[in-house]
């Protein structure tokens, strides 16, 4: 892997195996390794942007192209109906540890509240 290339370029690429869900011309969709739902799908856009702002700012229309393979997604696996949430961390603070932007598509069971751990 060159000192600029993600994991999710190899997988992308086919280099590194993944359970895939979706892909189309744009986005590549693939089940999280550590899923934090039933349903945990991860959503790339083929080309890099590094995070969620840099994505806005630099191709707009693509983001939309993430935000319709994620509802792709939840249909494929059945929660379009019940219910589904579209996470994108942006920033090591934010817990992104891949700098390839990409959207967490999390459901098939209630879902708790988000943000920082309460407090014991």
């Amino acid at each position: 892997m060159s000192e600029d290339e993600t994991l999710f370029e190899r997988i992308v690429a086919g280099e590194i195996p993944a359970d895939v869900v979706y892909q189309d011309d744009l986005t590549f969709a693939f089940r999280d390794i550590r899923p934090q739902a039933k349903v945990h799908v991860l959503v790339v856009p083929r080309k890099r942007y590094r995070n969620l702002g840099e994505l806005a700012a630099g191709d707009p229309g693509l983001l939309a192209a993430v935000a319709l393979a994620a509802r792709k997604v939840a249909e494929l696996e059945g929660v379009l109906e019940s219910g589904y949430r579209v996470v994108f961390n942006s920033g090591s603070d934010a817990g992104q540890t891949v700098f390839h932007v990409h959207a967490h598509v999390l459901g098939g069971e209630p879902l708790g509240l988000f943000g920082a751990p309460e407090q014991d």
